[in-house]
């Protein structure tokens, strides 16, 4: 028996709370995991796992057996990456987790980077919009936005994905300009879950004061793209990312709303295991995307104030949609 992969499934398993999930995180069947551990338990003589339909604990040697083992295969590793040349460092797979909106808009331009300068390595995204724990989820690197939580990591900042309040142009045609936070209410607003925990919208005003606006939640989804579509439709406003609607703002689809206000940006972080020596693979990735991910952000940030309007643009855009709407009548 392979020893050192029997202690990895094992870990990985113990990590997962399930066998299937490492399985796929292994890239092996869940048969052969299941088949592992039994033949580590008899090698071992004792119980390491206590699986009921509705339980998976360890048992009192199972846990010491976990923490040993995930300290012999980390200085394994680290023994590895010590004599290892720079290639040879950076092969194998790096998981990545990171939220929808920004997973879909932002990191595919961060990793096409790392891909470029490192084509040996092997990269897993996975898009969650739920606190993801690096441990548990076997996850390399994790991007987060907002409050980091609580959790064994070490996070680094990476800046700030500015958010704009907007609604399209249609919209404002039919229903009138908005000029003033307390106008907001008077509107269906669509929002993602968890997002504005209570229907009130923080807005800073340029000279950094912040205040809550009233609104009125009509539609809540669990993915930013139906919000999107449906605000781009005319079904109401609503607040996205940036890099999510700087096409749409861009091309007249979207305007931005109360251009004297900000909704409060979210702060970005990358997120690493606390617990043992970080892989070369990992190190670096880590510091590119410190390095490229600012940049994206800034640009996007900078394009979207050049695009977000005034008030005479937002009615300029509302006086052109009644007038393309004449014309097709």
């Amino acid at each position: 028996m392979n020893l050192l992969e029997a202690m990895r499934i094992y870990v990985r398993v113990v990590e997962r709370e399930s066998i299937s999930g490492a399985a796929r995180d292994l890239n092996i069947g869940q048969p052969a995991a299941s088949e592992r551990i039994e033949r580590l338990e008899a090698y071992l003589g004792c119980r390491l796992l206590l699986r009921s339909a509705r339980a998976f604990n360890c048992t009192p040697e199972g846990v010491t057996f976990y923490e040993r083992s995930k300290r012999i295969l980390w200085a394994v590793e680290q023994a590895v990456a010590d004599v290892s040349n720079d290639e040879q460092a950076l092969r194998g797979t790096v998981r990545i987790a990171a939220p929808h909106c920004f997973g879909e808009t932002v990191v595919p331009e961060a990793l096409t980077l790392v891909r470029a300068a490192y084509p040996q390595l092997d990269l897993e995204l996975v898009l969650n919009d739920r606190i993801v724990d690096l441990v548990t989820e076997g996850v390399d690197i994790s991007f987060r936005l907002g409050q980091l939580g609580e959790g064994a990591f070490i996070a680094r900042q990476l800046g700030q994905v500015g958010r704009v309040l907007v609604a399209a142009p249609a919209y404002l045609s039919q229903h009138g300009p908005i000029t003033e936070p307390c106008d907001l209410v008077k509107h269906p607003f669509i929002r993602v879950q968890g997002m504005f925990g209570t229907d009130q919208l923080p807005l800073r005003h340029r000279a950094s004061v912040v205040e809550s606006a009233p609104i009125r939640t009509a539609v809540k989804t669990s993915h930013w793209r139906p919000m999107y579509e449906m605000i781009v439709a005319g079904a109401g406003i609503g607040v996205l990312e940036e890099p999510a609607c700087v096409e749409a703002l861009a091309e007249g689809r979207l305007v931005g709303l109360l251009p004297q206000f900000d909704a409060l940006p979210f702060d970005v972080n990358v997120l690493i295991q606390a617990q043992r020596p970080v892989p070369p693979r990992v190190r670096l990735i880590v510091t590119m995307l410190k390095q490229c991910t600012p940049e994206i952000l800034e640009r996007v940030h900078v394009e979207c104030g050049k695009l977000a309007p005034g008030l005479e643009v937002l009615a300029d855009n509302a006086d052109s949609a009644l007038l393309k709407q004449s014309l097709r009548a």
